[in-house]
């Protein structure tokens, strides 16, 4: 699952997703991501920090404190780099922290490794 308010970013790592084997589906909006994976549960999320409605940030926190999704993997994308947000997002228990820009090659990589366990 891609949670990203960037539609041509979305859309990109969906066709890169897809071509390495995944099936994906997008969303776009913060407050809406944890109903769509309450009925629809990912394997895994790609989690863009800036989003409306519900930062990633607390969408993290939100999955982390549901029992039935508090183990899902989460790969956070962020064009905020800052070392306080990676900080934030490793004490509210992300698997990995990638900033934008990233290579194809870097998402493809550290997915297979979260889906892998």
């Amino acid at each position: 699952m891609v949670v990203d308010d960037d539609q041509d970013l979305a859309e990109m790592l969906g066709i890169v997703l897809t071509s390495s084997g995944f099936d994906v589906d997008l969303v776009s909006r913060g407050d809406e991501a944890l109903e769509v994976f309450r009925n629809n549960p990912p394997d895994l999320v790609l989690l863009d920090v800036m989003l409306p409605g519900k930062s990633g940030f607390d969408i993290l926190r939100d999955l982390r404190a549901d029992p039935e999704m508090q183990a899902l993997p989460v790969l956070m994308l962020t064009a905020r780099g800052q070392t306080r947000d990676r900080e934030l997002a490793e004490k509210l228990g992300v698997n990995r922290f990638i900033t934008k820009p990233f290579s194809n090659a870097e998402v493809i990589e550290n997915v297979r490794a979260l889906v892998a366990g």
